[in-house]
């Protein structure tokens, strides 16, 4: 008998645990409590909040390179009085002289440059060098000088972003990256070539030419100087070419 009640003390253990076991499984397994709609709008105004307090980075190199930005126009050519043109130049030293492509301002009558504060002047090319830069020497100022700072040493898969005024279209910025270095293209029907170029894809147009070309960090690796377009149309193929700072030719800024 004394065996029996020991058997049926513990059976009654037993089945204690299982149930003190079931209610606490029971206890965890419990479904969460639904938010309200404010916790949620909350969460969601934070979210919101963090992100737009971390901009994109290539809305980080934009603004780091827009108060150096040059729109560049031109009156009369080499071959005719009238011709207008329209490129890009970028601010690279506080005295602010403008870095662009020389094809851009060779041969104007008149050269006319508009900073981004909206400043207007003429200027005047200082310098020149073989593979198609240019440097002027505005008339006028902006009453605060914003120089880019010049990089190099891009590679093939970097992240490459171009400015400029395609079309007259002021301040349009693309992003690609760098298709290609060390690339060589005919220029004047042939006789010459420009060598030692940076191949990238970011969209550019007639207007971009002289604009910079910026890596991640909006610093200037290059600029603008030709677009590969076997068509009349001048049009984007996804293949433009820029005149590095470093190497490749001769492609360092004029002094």
């Amino acid at each position: 008998m004394a065996r029996w009640r020991q058997q049926l003390g513990l059976l009654a253990v037993g089945v204690l645990g299982a149930f003190v076991g079931m209610a606490v499984l029971a206890a965890v397994q419990q479904p969460p409590v639904p938010l309200s709609r404010a916790e949620v709008r909350a969460v969601a105004e934070t979210v919101v909040a963090t992100a737009a307090a971390q901009p994109a980075r290539s809305t980080a190199v934009f603004r780091t390179i827009l108060p150096s930005l040059v729109l560049i126009r031109t009156e009369g050519n080499r071959e005719r009085a009238e011709a207008e043109g329209i490129g890009s130049g970028v601010i690279v030293n506080e005295n602010g002289t403008i870095l662009t492509a020389h094809h851009v301002v060779d041969g104007a009558r008149r050269i006319e440059v508009t900073f981004a504060d909206g400043t207007e002047s003429d200027a005047q090319i200082i310098d020149a060098t073989e593979n198609d830069l240019a440097t002027l020497r505005p008339d006028a100022t902006p009453g605060v000088i914003v120089p880019a700072v010049l990089a190099g040493g891009v590679q093939i898969g970097d992240e490459a972003f171009a400015v400029g005024n395609p079309f007259g279209l002021s301040g349009s910025f693309t992003a690609g990256v760098v298709s290609g270095l060390n690339r060589s293209i005919p220029i004047e029907r042939g006789a010459r070539r420009l060598t030692g170029l940076i191949q990238f894809d970011a969209a550019v147009n007639p207007g971009n030419s002289g604009g910079p070309l910026l890596n991640r960090d909006g610093q200037v690796v290059g600029i603008v100087t030709a677009l590969a377009n076997p068509s009349e149309d001048r049009a984007f193929l996804g293949i433009g070419f820029a005149v590095p700072f470093t190497g490749g030719g001769g492609g360092g800024p004029p002094r």
